[in-house]
């Protein structure tokens, strides 16, 4: 199934737009989309087809990687992929092709159909319903295409990684700065007349370096990941905190186990909320396989947290006017005051559970967790004792049972102050428990994926060491 998309500046009744197919023409190269999608609904239909949907999208990127100075790789890519879902009554098929012409899209519908007619009939199976479908496109300003080039693109890699290393004497070793930018357009269509495009880009500059003294190696990176290039963080900007990142872990000790405090960095924290959505989603609860079963209007989280979804922000990573189904997606609280209020469903998932769609076909869309007027330092004063997460390490994560324990690294915290960096430690708990202890969510809002979130501190954890 297509991931989420969005319809900048829709022209005609199903939000087509001309610009997108301009963006195919003219940048990548191939037939416009809507035409492919068009075609291969339409040979659905003359195969048996009782309905169907599609999606095909191509794509063009270049990324580039400098280590120690020097140039590693330089990659392009250019990609493209039609998916089709065809349905026999109840029965349902899938195939896939990268091939557009007219003989691989007869052969995939074919392929499709012949899978549907061995498959077993599911009263669920089925399109979005039509009345769900999006019938506004605002543009999100999710396409700013950007040719740097290859001689400037590894200018901004070397760059970066300058910044990092001269951050700081102690800064040994490089796994290298690595700059990207991707273009592309996708369409999706189904057999109710739902057909839509959506160009979309992503440009990231990142850094990881190893730091060493006396007493070790220790490495960290960071990243800045946008819609719009002129939004990114500058290369010394990014590589001056991969430096500072990594030197400030060396001498990093163990602990003690102990009940304690724990505060997630807000780059981590959003893993905290990701296990939260995978335990409402539609097809955890419909096979009995979360501790948040039938959990609606009770209390979830603390008294204080609102999460919620904000589908159309402008240049967000996670913004939609629609889901991968052609829902349309609207802003919506998942927690209120704690109360849990709606799960995460697309079509069949709802069906199963006797519910409604909430537009959540491929995933949520900018998901955020209300914060307070503190920052990190702040926090950490609030705290008083106790463990600064930055790093998570493995996955120890149980959605049936809420039961969680990963490997962790970061900072002791004394007296509201950074006191040595710690590694080499488990932390443990249960999900239910820990959703129930959140005790302030920062306002440092990491914006740099589909789920935002400030840093969390938690009123107590196990964490175990030596």
């Amino acid at each position: 199934m297509v991931s989420p998309s969005v319809v900048p500046k829709a022209e005609g009744r199903h939000g087509m737009s001309k610009r997108s197919d301009l963006l195919v023409d003219a940048k990548l190269g191939q037939a416009p989309l809507t035409a492919v999608v068009e075609k291969i609904l339409a040979q659905a239909r003359r195969q048996g087809a009782s309905a169907a949907e599609a999606a095909v999208s191509v794509g063009q990127g270049l990324s580039v990687t400098v280590r120690l100075g020097e140039v590693e790789t330089v990659e392009h890519n250019r990609d493209k992929h039609l998916g089709l879902t065809v349905y026999l009554g109840q029965k349902s098929g899938s195939a896939s092709t990268s091939d557009f012409s007219d003989a691989a899209i007869h052969d995939t519908v074919r392929a499709a159909c012949s899978i549907a007619k061995y498959t077993a009939e599911d009263e669920c199976a089925g399109l979005a319903d039509r009345d769900r479908l999006a019938t506004e496109f605002p543009d999100l300003e999710l396409y700013h295409p950007w040719n740097p080039g290859t001689a400037r693109a590894i200018e901004l890699a070397r760059e970066c990684e300058d910044a990092a290393r001269r951050a700081d004497t102690r800064i040994k070793n490089s796994e290298g700065a690595t700059l990207s930018t991707q273009e592309g357009v996708e369409v999706y269509g189904n057999t109710h007349g739902f057909i839509a495009t959506t160009p979309t880009t992503r440009h990231s500059l990142s850094c990881s370096v190893i730091a060493q003294d006396e007493g070790g190696m220790q490495r960290d990176y960071w990243y800045s990941t946008v819609r719009d290039h002129s939004d990114l963080d500058s290369a010394v900007e990014v590589g001056t905190q991969a430096g500072r990142r990594a030197v400030r872990r060396l001498g990093a000790r163990k602990l003690d186990t102990r009940q304690t405090p724990v505060i997630y960095e807000a780059p981590i924290a959003s893993s905290l909320l990701s296990h939260f959505i995978n335990a409402v989603r539609g097809s955890s609860l419909y096979r009995g396989a979360s501790f948040l079963l039938d959990h609606i209007d009770k209390p979830v989280f603390a008294g204080h947290v609102r999460i919620f979804e904000q589908p159309h922000l402008r240049k967000g990573l996670g913004s939609a006017a629609f889901d991968s189904e052609g829902v349309a997606t609207v802003e919506h609280d998942i927690v209120t005051a704690g109360v849990l209020k709606s799960y995460v469903l697309d079509s069949y998932s709802a069906r199963k559970l006797g519910l409604q769609t909430t537009g959540n076909a491929g995933g949520v869309h900018n998901l955020s967790i209300s914060t307070s007027e503190h920052d990190l330092p702040a926090l950490l004063q609030q705290m008083g004792s106790g463990l600064l997460i930055t790093e998570l390490i493995g996955f120890g994560v149980n959605v049936v049972t809420g039961d969680y324990s990963r490997g962790a690294a970061g900072f002791w915290v004394d007296g509201g102050e950074i006191q040595f960096p710690v590694e080499e430690i488990t932390v443990a708990g249960n999900l239910k428990q820990m959703f129930a202890d959140v005790v302030a969510v920062g306002n440092d809002v990491d914006t740099r994926s589909n789920i935002r979130s400030g840093s969390i501190l938690i009123r107590r954890m196990t964490v175990a060491g030596s």
